[in-house]
């Protein structure tokens, strides 16, 4: 499986989708409102909405660093540590829209191959409270760190619309535009 063709694009092409919503929600709302949307959640639980754009970024990120066999930097840490303090500290949609921009830019900056090199190389991934589950990369990719972005990035859309956002399923899908049939648009 070629895990860079599978992983990098669609990282890139949902962060982007997911900053165009977070631009929606800043042109529907007054300033004021709109930055309070980053402490929004569905549950008293649940992180905000802020945390789930800063740990959607952090799966991209910490894909790239296991999936070529680095250790984590700093960054990721900080990622996570901002994600966790959110609900105190969710920040600004201009520090959501620079750790989206950050983790793009990261992303086109990967050789076509980055992700291929050690896919053959298990993955021992451990998470925080200790609980260790023994992947192969392609496991970790499509078991792991694609269910976990893609959770990060719909509970962020349905905070949006939860909050009352006009978002909808062409918001969503806004990467498969180029892919459609003009002629086949429907009229009206």
């Amino acid at each position: 499986m070629q895990l860079t063709t599978l992983l990098v694009p669609t990282y890139t092409q949902m962060l982007k989708t997911l900053s165009g919503w977070l631009k929606k929600a800043q042109a529907q709302l007054p300033e004021a409102e709109a930055q309070a949307l980053l402490s929004a959640r569905l549950a008293p639980d649940m992180y905000p909405l802020s945390t789930q754009v800063r740990f959607a970024c952090v799966q991209a990120r910490e894909a790239v660093c296991r999936l070529r066999g680095e250790p984590l930097p700093a960054a990721i840490n900080e990622l996570l540590n901002e994600g966790r303090q959110a609900v105190k500290h969710p920040g600004s949609l201009a520090e959501a829209y620079a750790r989206i921009d950050e983790t793009v830019a990261l992303l086109g900056g990967l050789a076509a191959d980055a992700l291929d090199a050690k896919a053959d190389k298990p993955i021992a991934h451990e998470l925080p409270n200790g609980m260790i589950f023994d992947l192969s990369a392609e496991q970790y990719a499509r078991d792991w760190t694609l269910a976990q972005f893609y959770f990060h990035v719909m509970t962020a859309y349905s905070i949006l619309r939860n909050q009352g956002i006009n978002l909808g399923k062409a918001d969503y899908v806004a990467h498969m535009l180029p892919y459609l049939r003009p002629e086949s648009v429907p009229k009206g």
